[in-house]
């Protein structure tokens, strides 16, 4: 699957359709059941891409799964006022913590983002980008460029909360309760889900452009590979010389 039909899927099923069944079909199917549906689209849709898509165990992989677990089990938990807009927020909470914790242990997570962006494929591709992530300018462009996204994702889940308190106020397992979440929830995807994006761009254009300060300046189309290759043989031939 291409990349732009994979991002409109991901858009249609973990954004506007489950919008689309909590708007019209909480009478149909029940106000409680169209909620489940609703909040276990996203989570089939995730699981589905990991296990026949994307098909891959990495950090990335990893983390959607954990956030898919985290809102699978959520949806089961009925509750309303308060306590649902603490529950709908769980999402910001595990990616702060799971950015928060790169740090701590030393393994920014942007590292992953950028090591996928530029798909190493063979051992000394590898071996070649892991020593170009430890070099002084690009590891702090990774601990600056996680710790950006770790607290935009923080200031994110806070308006969440915030959102949700204020406009989600029916009692739950009400067809009000679920016209007022499909509210909140089209709000929240616009105004919370453009700043993460362009926060996670700023964050992976930090970091090449740490990448490339470090690669030889060479006129013409050249791939990041075939720079990192003529780095390569110049040191090779500087440490023969």
């Amino acid at each position: 699957m291409n990349r732009s039909a994979k991002l409109a899927l991901d858009v249609i099923l973990g954004a506007v359709v489950p919008i689309l069944v909590l708007s019209y079909l909480s009478g149909p199917l029940g106000a409680v059941p169209a909620y489940l549906v609703s909040a276990l689209i996203p989570v089939g849709w995730v699981v589905a891409d990991l296990l026949f898509i994307t098909k891959r165990l990495n950090f990335i992989t990893a983390f959607l799964g954990l956030s898919a677990l985290v809102r699978g089990l959520l949806a089961f938990w009925f509750v309303d006022g308060f306590l649902f807009a603490l529950k709908d927020s769980a999402g910001s909470a595990v990616t702060v913590l799971v950015f928060g914790g790169s740090l701590l242990v030393g393994r920014p997570a942007v590292r992953a983002f950028a090591k996928q962006s530029l798909d190493p494929r063979t051992p000394e591709q590898v071996s070649t980008l892991r020593g170009l992530f430890a070099e002084r300018p690009v590891a702090r462009a990774l601990v600056l460029s996680t710790t950006l996204l770790a607290a935009v994702h923080a200031a994110a889940g806070v308006a969440n909360f915030l959102l949700n308190l204020s406009i989600v106020t029916a009692p739950f397992g009400t067809a009000e309760f679920n016209g007022q979440v499909a509210a909140v929830n089209t709000i929240t995807r616009l105004a919370l889900g453009i700043p993460e994006i362009l926060a996670t761009g700023f964050a992976i254009w930090l970091v090449f452009r740490a990448l490339y300060s470090l690669l030889p300046s060479v006129p013409g189309e050249k791939t990041f590979w075939d720079l990192v290759g003529q780095r390569e043989a110049r040191r090779g031939a500087r440490a023969g010389a």
